[in-house]
């Protein structure tokens, strides 16, 4: 693991993060003390489009639709 200054980090963070993204890490360090690790959050997750489906469609049965009988009316009150 690679260690960088603060200034080093500002100047080529674009080169650093295409290391990063290519499994590199990087400890950046204000003069000769470390205080952060710079590495990659895993493989980017993929945003759905708009309308596409990510889980496989919910199924509700018939009955769950059908009218309430009187009897089930009766014990709601209406």
């Amino acid at each position: 693991m690679k260690t960088i200054t603060t200034h080093e980090a500002k100047t080529h963070l674009s080169r650093y993060l295409a290391e990063i993204e290519a499994g590199g890490e990087f400890i950046i360090a204000r003069g000769n003390k470390p205080i952060a690790r710079l590495c990659s959050l895993g493989p980017a997750r993929r945003r759905p489009k708009v309308g596409e489906m990510l889980d496989r469609p919910m199924h509700v049965p018939d009955e769950a639709l059908a009218p309430l009988t009187s009897e089930e009316l009766k014990g709601w009150g209406i």
